[in-house]
């Protein structure tokens, strides 16, 4: 299953130690700003990259405006994966509703 998070109800996701954090932007992207904790996986990359997450783990997706970050929830149910969370709005929502020191881009 894919929840579509709200910025808020992402953080409040976010609270749980057992949740993988997944940037799915460009390295470039990554290096203008990111969501602390965060792994950086870029969508390219994911057919090969999806392999170092647990299947049974909580995943929680983002990206600039968090159509890429569907699109690797949507691969990743795809391959088993059971629990996801993606970042409605992506780090640009995020950077608006949650944490203003987030450079936007």
């Amino acid at each position: 299953m894919i929840q579509d998070l709200t910025p808020k109800e992402f953080k409040d996701y976010l609270v749980d130690d057992e949740v993988t954090l997944v940037d799915v932007r460009e390295q470039w992207e990554f290096d203008i700003c990111q969501i602390k904790g965060s792994i950086l996986m870029p969508m390219g990359e994911i057919a090969k990259s999806y392999l170092n997450l647990n299947k049974d783990s909580k995943i929680a997706l983002y990206c600039h405006s968090g159509i890429r970050s569907m699109h690797v929830a949507d691969f990743l149910l795809s391959k088993g994966f059971q629990s996801l969370a993606n970042l409605q709005g992506g780090i640009d929502a995020w950077a608006q509703e949650i944490d203003t020191t987030v450079e936007r881009y």
